[in-house]
């Protein structure tokens, strides 16, 4: 599980950002529920937002593990920003899997530099473990498609520039769920409620609104009926990457911990001396590391081709950490970890998140389970 010595230059490039540039404006972010756009044009000078475009549209087509070592990075900084980025990458991947020559040509040598932001338009009211019951309509029409329909749960929706969208030729049959390349700027696509959430406040959550949009037919990113192979394919991935996220915020959790209860002093002497606090730490640190030792397991198998159990076993596993040790990072600062005055409290509030977008622990623990089948 050693890293090579790019993979370092990488994480401790992204970590000083982090530090430097990105933890400062974290908590004014969460407060005013406003994604911090200079943090997003500041990644994109670091050449993060071309993460998954290839080289020769100036991308970094990073490999699986650096990918995760920059999502856990950033997560452990802000994680609305690292979700926003794993978004994107989830758009410029999908248009890099499936899109042909012209449509890389045309999107992938903008978004590589940040703009357009790219969304993901997979779930809806009604449809989310299990996309196929979608209703949202792509209608063939002479050359054009006409679209119809709801997608929630959509970060990036505001301020996203392009979309990658999932919607049934035949909204009667599961079976012809296809992808399709829309512009943000069509006429009848509208931006729904924001959603007013727990945590993960500064991420821009909204629904998207599709009245009668009308698509070039070469907008089609699959075949016809090929849209949830597709989806899967992409998500396999972008589990691992939520998996990193989880294992950045838990440690940024236990780093605040560990800091508090060496400062802290109670009965004579500082926390970390007292047993119950120190096997907290103890477990806290052992969980993110069996986290991230699965994370960057999932991330290499995911090298070689798709390997959904390992990237689901990572997902479920590292969110739950996320969850137990920013909880247990609370319960160490005692009072002060419920009040505003210390980080503790938003990873409280945002860990949660990991353990439900992407495929909630319940549907990872079905995958890995239908894996174990002989």
């Amino acid at each position: 599980m050693e890293l090579t010595d790019e993979q370092r230059m990488i994480q401790e490039t992204v970590r000083e950002f982090v530090d430097e540039d990105v933890s400062e404006n974290v908590e004014s972010a969460d407060k005013a529920q406003a994604f911090p756009e200079d943090i997003w044009d500041a990644l994109a000078e670091l050449d993060l937002t071309g993460l998954t475009v290839p080289e020769r549209y100036g991308g970094f087509d990073a490999d699986e593990v650096t990918y995760s070592i920059v999502n856990e990075e950033l997560a452990r900084g802000h994680l609305a920003v690292a979700t926003a980025l794993s978004v994107h990458g989830l758009a410029t991947s999908c248009i890099r899997q499936f899109g042909s020559a012209e449509q890389q040509d045309r999107w992938l040598s903008e978004m590589v530099d940040g703009r357009p932001v790219g969304a993901f338009a997979l779930s809806e009211p009604d449809a989310g473990s299990n996309p196929a019951e979608m209703s949202t309509e792509a209608v063939k029409d002479g050359d054009e498609y006409v679209i119809n329909g709801k997608k929630q749960w959509i970060t990036n929706g505001e301020r996203s520039g392009v979309v990658i969208l999932f919607a049934k030729t035949d909204r009667d049959d599961p079976n012809t769920v296809t992808q399709f390349l829309v512009p943000k700027d069509v006429e009848g696509l509208e931006v729904g409620k924001k959603e007013d959430k727990l945590g993960l406040r500064a991420s821009d959550t909204t629904t998207l609104l599709f009245d009668d949009v009308r698509i070039p037919a070469e907008n089609r990113l699959t075949e016809v009926g090929d849209g949830l192979q597709a989806a899967f394919s992409i998500l396999t991935g972008g589990r691992i990457a939520i998996a990193a996220q989880a294992v950045g915020l838990a440690q940024a959790a236990l780093d605040d911990a560990v800091e508090y209860a060496n400062d802290r002093e109670q009965f004579g002497k500082p926390l970390i001396e007292h047993q119950a606090i120190a096997h907290k730490l103890a477990d806290m640190q052992t969980d993110i590391q069996a986290a991230r030792l699965l994370t960057r397991d999932a991330a290499r198998k995911n090298e070689t081709g798709v390997d959904p159990k390992a990237a689901s076993m990572a997902k479920y596993f590292a969110s739950e950490t996320a969850v137990d040790v920013a909880n247990e990072a609370v319960q160490v600062h005692g009072g002060y970890g419920y009040t505003k005055d210390f980080d503790v409290e938003r990873y409280y509030r945002d860990a949660k998140i990991t353990t439900i977008y992407e495929g909630t622990s319940e549907i990872q623990k079905k995958v890995i389970a239908r894996h174990l089948k002989q």
